[in-house]
C-alpha cells in the first residue's frame, strides 16, 4: 500500500512590529513568539526575536517606535492551531530592574493582503496584597513563566512566578 502524502499549504508572514503606547513608562523593548498548532511546522524564518530598546520621541504622541521586522513561513496541512502572534513588553522600574509592561497575543489574520493590528495588552497581578508589597520591595513583579501560554484560553491563572 502506497502512502498518503497530504497536500500542505503556506502561510508567509511579513510584516513588522511597528510600536507601542504605553504612556507611563519610556526605554522599552519587546519580545516576541509565534505560537502554533501541532500540525503547523516553520519552513522559513525566525519563530522568536526581541527588539532594540526605544525611547519615546518628542512628539506630542509619545508612541514608542520599533519597526522592527517579521518575516516567517509555516506550513500546514490542516488550519487547526492557526498560528498567533505573542508579544511582551518588558522595561525598567524605578530600581533598574527589567520587569514586564505587558503581555499581549493575536492570530495571524486569515485573509491575504496588508492588516493592522492593535494587541491590547495586560500585566498579571498578585493575588494577596502581601505578595504585591514583596514583589515591589524585591523588584520581582509577577510575570509568566512562559509566555506562550498567553496565546492559550485555559491554565492561564496561576502560571506567573514572583
Amino acid at each position: 500500500m502506497a502512502a498518503i502524502n497530504p497536500s500542505v499549504f503556506l502561510l508567509t508572514v511579513n510584516g513588522q512590529i511597528e510600536g507601542a503606547n504605553f504612556p507611563e513608562y519610556d526605554n522599552l523593548y519587546c519580545k516576541y513568539c509565534f505560537v502554533y498548532g501541532h500540525d503547523w511546522a516553520p519552513t522559513s524564518g525566525l519563530e522568536e526575536g526581541i527588539t532594540q530598546i526605544t525611547c519615546k520621541g518628542s512628539q506630542s504622541s509619545h508612541k514608542l517606535i520599533w519597526n522592527f521586522p517579521l518575516e516567517t513561513t509555516f506550513k500546514s496541512t490542516n488550519p487547526t492551531g492557526w498560528p498567533q502572534l505573542v508579544v511582551s513588553v518588558y522595561g525598567p522600574d524605578v530600581f533598574g530592574n527589567d520587569v514586564v509592561r505587558g503581555y499581549g497575543a493575536t492570530h495571524i489574520p486569515f485573509t491575504p493582503g496588508q492588516h493592522t493590528r492593535t494587541i491590547p495588552m495586560f500585566v498579571p497581578e498578585p493575588t494577596w496584597r502581601l505578595q504585591k508589597f514583596t514583589s515591589w520591595l524585591m523588584g520581582r513583579r509577577p510575570e509568566y513563566t512562559d509566555p506562550k501560554v498567553v496565546a492559550q484560553g485555559e491554565g492561564r491563572e496561576g502560571l506567573f512566578r514572583i
